[in-house]
């Protein structure tokens, strides 16, 4: 993985490789991109989300993919959690001047959702909406695989992130509201505040 420090003027890149009896992943990200993607994971609704991620958080993401689906996605989709959020937690270097907090509340259709992130050092994943995010498929991947995706992602990332649903019926919109909010507020929180110099966005100095 490459790490480059938030406060210079290099764009805040890393890359990893995962190879598992169950799944062989090659991702790279650019946090300081336009939002163009290229995925590779033979899970179209699961590219479909992650596009989310990238246009909307302005994250360039290149990620091949290749598991065990004859079994399920869940492996799938757990091991490039897991790979993002370190990618995330390198790509951001020491987090000097990065604004640390996000969130934002996003609207689609009949669906409102709201997502914050913190990215202070610590892991919290917490959502609240209707239970039928984890109901039902969407081709062959599972509907439940979402929240999975979202606390491995967290873990791996050492971020607080919560999720709260306030109110929708369709599940299609519900996932992707999802993601989308959760592209918007990862833009928020990795930006750098030009006023903050080398400092970090923490009374006590540090994150750990």
């Amino acid at each position: 993985m490459n790490e480059n420090a938030s406060t210079d003027n290099a764009p805040r890149r890393a890359e990893a490789a995962r190879r598992t009896s169950e799944t062989d992943i090659t991702m790279s990200i650019n946090l300081d991109g336009t939002g163009t993607y290229h995925f590779d994971t033979e899970i179209p609704f699961f590219d479909h989300m992650l596009s989310h991620i990238s246009k909307h958080g302005l994250i360039d993401m290149h990620l091949k993919l290749r598991g065990d689906i004859g079994i399920d996605c869940h492996h799938s989709v757990e091991d490039t959690a897991i790979v993002f959020g370190g990618l995330l937690k390198q790509a951001l270097g020491s987090k000097a001047g990065i604004s640390r907090y996000g969130h934002f509340t996003l609207t689609m259709d009949e669906v409102l959702t709201t997502v914050a992130v913190d990215l202070g050092g610590r892991f919290n994943f917490t959502y609240k909406g209707p239970e039928a995010v984890n109901t039902g498929q969407f081709g062959i991947y599972d509907a439940e695989l979402t929240l999975e995706f979202l606390q491995k992602f967290a873990m791996h990332a050492a971020m607080n992130l919560h999720v709260v649903v306030h109110h929708g019926e369709n599940r299609h919109h519900i996932h992707e509201s999802i993601f989308k909010a959760l592209g918007r507020a990862l833009c928020m929180a990795v930006a750098i505040d030009i006023r903050r110099g080398d400092s970090l966005a923490s009374t006590k100095g540090s994150f750990d």
